[in-house]
């Protein structure tokens, strides 16, 4: 056989493809697969991209991952993988890698924030992170420093970052990205269920008869579930139907049923129409309601997640930018909301609008209310009203858009139909992003249709593992592991006991969330920040404000990456990162489902991982430096728990990496190396860089040769970390079960996953918690004791009721978007919507280094329907200015793309660094969630 080395490497891939396929192979072709295979090792791996979870299989030769296919044996993706996870192993190999600190400096080697960047040692980096950190700690406490972690963390990462920041210390200023997308999701699963996280799994899709997205573009978001939507569609296609509601056509359109376009924010009002149909059609689910629900609201003046006008002025913030943020405080309330809110009997039209519960816990107060106040409350969302506020596609008649909701509420009140909600972005980045989320569930709690196999709401994750490390570990601002929360005192002594610290250390007061870190920045409160697995200054809305405070205030910024993106080039110091495969780690996806996956190669240059940076800067800080007595801002004051520390045998002078990470127990009962190091395949052990180091030369914090801790530290965390939802509704696996199988659904009680939550047939914990003869339990403990009340308010006659293993059936009232364009006077008369697309992730900070992903989508486009470009006296690809209250920036009008806009609407992805077009969105936020909708604003087009 002979062959040239092109034709050879093509007929290789060929061979896979097939293979996968399930083709016969032809023996020539399968020959020189399997000699061009014949020095891998392959291992099972996780995706390195959304929430999806999809299993892959890694092939490694030589330290370098040179092949990636999907795994065969994946119950989430079934052996195939989107165009980003062919290209996980692309990722890690851009040509701009970072392989070494990099410090801004003078000349004369010192640091200077107005200095350039230049190569240095990681013990000269840990010295200036320490010096910098210790000079602001003790100038400004525990709430002067910060991290911004990730839902990209690994969950032993995540855990790390967690014990150090709020057990060492003593702060609560860790908050995720994914407060940027899964916030509001949280929120609703909190105040509905009393516990985080989705009932169902993707079985579901296959099960049900009836899929809705509700501003989820799954078919470019989350591709490989839509691909199981799709086989299901086209399997079945009279019975299984798909109906796509969204701001503005995607490609989840290509394939539905039915396609709805409704105007910015009125999803409140699509979804309380729909309640009201439930109702008139007697379809209410009465033995499930009455058995397992009580109906609830809250208070409707809440604000919009914005600056406080006081501090915004005095800040300098520009006129144009009050005209939005003084609605905080109060707004006008239009025609169309007095009409939504009249069952409350508070306003009318014209009235202003005190927003009296936007401060503090007030936006989540809430409290029983009756079924007939309910039914009272959405009364007014009447099929005309709603369709005349809803309607988003002005070229499609009022008659029209009323026959698709009608369909739509008829999908839903079928009794012998099963139907799945997905969303994604659209509900959770919304100024009501928690009220959304809410009464998803009451549309489908009043049906019944809930916790089912096939039937129930579907709330799906953006981040690999927003799920099992942002939420389930705890890497929130108000989090501690397996629901337990910062303000809690007895969630905070179950803490401090399993992390074997004094009683009292952990600091009650929650934290600074994601965009208050940058706010916080801006008012000289926070001057420390530590960016981990995360690009803020590129993520963030209303980016120049914090791109200002990046480089010109008295802070320092710490940015750990791969690549220099837009964070790195704004930070003070840079620190070289190993990405996904040159690290232990673990990812949770958005069914549940834990997955772990072994180190495969050694990053390059003496780039190292998260966890190694974590613990080696824990080493910088003695006990006596952070659990001394701490007078917060507040007035709240830590107290001094040295003396508590010495009775646990602790000596002032131990660091933090003693306490927290180099535990005798530890070094006792995971020692390294470990059978389950062995690849299943060669039997060659797997290399693990913090354990054992990995033969490069690398100088550790203490100016020492780093040669690895000596105990396997990943597993050591992981099963510490375990031990907080063990019995408590968080059950999962040991460490070497899950590099065993392709992932296993939590809670996992006696080796066997839950696929539905609550109910008995599934869940062990539903059975635990079940009265005799039921079928459903909803056990989870949060926000369980409320008041009772009316539609105005909590009355204090009524006492209170205690709702053990019931849900909440949420009203929630439609209000107009602070930036709507219907209501603006000066010419800001476009919305803007942001998102991603298919070939990028993110920042595009790792995809865009693809040479197949960017020749596939080089740039970010703005997305606008013909009829506008035509008025406005545009071509296809013209440069226009995209121009709101806070900045500006040129990008290509698209016409026919992928997305096709109603009139009046453009959509701009985020990916491209060069068109930031966080410099123009709004940095309003959800006022439960804090989460930012990303999703609205409004602007301003012209030719540039």
């Amino acid at each position: 056989m002979s062959m040239n080395r092109r034709d050879f490497l093509k007929t290789t891939a060929a061979a896979l493809a097939a293979s996968a396929a399930g083709i016969t192979i032809p023996e020539e072709a399968k020959a020189a697969a399997n000699e061009t295979q014949k020095d891998w090792q392959w291992d099972k791996a996780v995706c390195r991209f959304c929430g999806t979870g999809c299993g892959i299989m890694i092939a490694t030769k030589d330290n370098k991952v040179v092949a990636v296919k999907g795994d065969p044996y994946s119950p989430v993706n079934r052996g195939i993988n989107c165009i980003k996870g062919y290209f996980n192993a692309k990722i890690m190999y851009g040509a701009d890698r970072l392989t070494q600190p990099l410090l801004r400096m003078n000349d004369k080697g010192e640091f200077d924030k107005n200095g350039k960047f230049r190569p240095v040692s990681w013990k000269r980096a840990f010295d200036e992170m320490e010096r910098q950190f210790k000079k602001y700690y003790n100038e400004l406490g525990p709430t002067g420093v910060a991290i911004f972690g990730s839902g990209q963390y690994t969950i032993q990462e995540g855990y790390a970052a967690v014990k150090l920041v709020k057990a060492g210390w003593r702060s609560n200023n860790i908050d995720p990205n994914a407060r940027h997308c899964m916030a509001s999701a949280v929120v609703g699963f909190y105040q509905t269920f009393g516990i985080d996280e989705p009932a169902g799994c993707y079985d579901d899709i296959e099960l049900t008869d009836t899929v809705i997205t509700w501003g989820a573009n799954m078919a470019e978001m989350h591709p490989i579930l839509w691909s199981r939507v799709s086989d299901a569609k086209l399997n079945n296609p009279d019975k299984y139907i798909v109906v796509n509601l969204s701001t503005y056509r995607n490609r989840c359109s290509n394939l539905a049923d039915m396609e709805i376009i409704f105007r910015p924010n009125t999803d409140l009002a699509i979804m309380n129409y729909i309640a009201r149909e439930i109702i008139h059609r007697n379809a209410v689910n009465w033995d499930f309601v009455n058995k397992h629900t009580i109906f609830a609201t809250g208070h409707a003046d809440i604000g919009y997640g914005l600056r406080d006008p006081k501090k915004a002025k005095a800040l300098g913030y520009s006129e144009k930018e009050m005209q939005t943020i003084k609605k905080q405080d109060a707004k006008v309330v239009t025609e169309e909301e007095a009409i939504a809110l009249s069952a409350i009997g508070k306003w009318k039209a014209g009235d202003v609008m005190e927003m009296k519960h936007n401060k503090g816990k007030a936006p989540f107060w809430h409290w029983e209310i009756s079924f007939e106040d309910f039914k009272k409350a959405v009364e007014p969302y009447t099929l005309d009203y709603v369709a005349k506020v809803a309607k988003g596609d002005k070229n499609e008649s009022l008659e029209s858009f009323k026959t698709k909701l009608k369909k739509l509420a008829d999908l839903y009140c079928d009794p012998n139909r099963k139907v799945v909600s997905f969303w994604t972005m659209g509900f959770n980045q919304h100024v009501r992003g928690s009220w959304i989320n809410e009464i998803v569930y009451t549309v489908h709690l009043l049906l019944g249709k809930q916790a089912e196999p096939g039937n129930g709401a579907f709330s799906l994750t953006g981040q690999p593992s927003a799920c099992g490390t942002a939420r389930e570990v705890g890497t929130f601002a108000h989090r501690l592991p397996a629901d337990l929360l910062v303000a809690n005192p007895k969630h905070r002594k179950i803490t401090e006991k399993l992390w074997k610290i004094p009683e009292g250390t952990i600091n009650p007061k929650v934290g600074s969330h994601f965009l208050k870190i940058m706010r916080d920045m801006e008012e000289g409160k926070i001057k420390w920040v530590w960016v981990q697995v995360n690009n803020p200054w590129q993520n963030t809305a209303n980016a120049n404000h914090w791109l200002k405070t990046a480089r010109t205030m008295d802070n320092f910024i710490v940015v750990s990456e791969c690549y220099p993106g837009v964070s790195a080039r704004v930070a003070d110091l840079i620190l070289p990162i190993a990405m996904i495969y040159e690290k232990w780690g673990a990812y949770g996806n958005a069914e549940r489902r834990t997955q772990h996956w072994r180190q495969q190669v050694v990053a390059p240059g003496i780039a190292m991982p998260d966890l190694w940076t974590i613990a080696e800067f824990s080493k910088r800080f003695k006990l006596k430096e952070v659990w001394k007595e701490h007078k917060l801002p507040d007035g709240t004051v830590l107290p001094n728990v040295l003396d508590k520390a010495k009775e646990m045998g602790y000596s002032p002078d131990d660091t933090l990496f003693d306490v927290l990470f180099n535990r005798e127990e530890y070094r006792k009962n995971f020692p390294w190396p470990d059978p389950i190091a062995k690849n299943p395949q060669t039997g060659k052990l797997h290399p693990n860089t913090e354990a054992a180091g990995d033969g490069r030369e690398i100088i550790g914090s203490d100016g020492k040769p780093f040669k690895g801790y000596g105990f396997f530290i990943q597993k050591a965390l992981w099963e510490e970390y375990r031990k907080f939802g063990l019995g408590h509704g968080h059950d999962l696996a040991d460490f070497d079960t899950y590099h065993k199988v392709r992932g296993l659904r939590w809670p996992v009680v006696n080796g066997r996953e839950t696929k539905w939550r609550f109910n008995v047939d599934y869940d062990p914990y539903a059975r635990k918690f079940a009265k005799p003869g039921e079928k459903f339990a909803f056990y989870g403990p949060l926000l369980k004791t409320i008041k009772r009340g009316n539609l105005q308010g909590p009355i204090a006659s009524k006492g209170k009721i205690n709702l053990k293993n019931k849900a909440k059936i949420f009203f929630r009232p439609f209000m107009v978007h602070p930036e709507d364009p219907k209501y603006d006077k000066d010419g800001y008369n476009f919305w803007l919507c942001t998102g991603r697309v298919l070939e990028h992730w993110h920042t595009g900070t790792m995809t865009m280094r693809v040479p197949e992903l960017y020749r596939a989508m080089p740039e970010a486009l703005c997305y606008m329907n013909p009829e506008d470009a035509k008025a406005l006296g545009l071509e296809r690809f013209d440069l226009v200015v995209i121009e709101s209250r806070r900045g500006k920036v040129k990008a290509r009008v698209e016409t026919r793309g992928r997305n096709k806009p109603p009139r009046g609407l453009v959509m701009v992805p985020w990916f491209d660094e060069k068109i930031l077009i966080n410099k123009v969105t709004l940095d309003a936020t959800c006022p439960m969630s804090k989460e930012t909708d990303y999703k609205k604003a409004a602007v301003k087009i012209y030719k540039a």
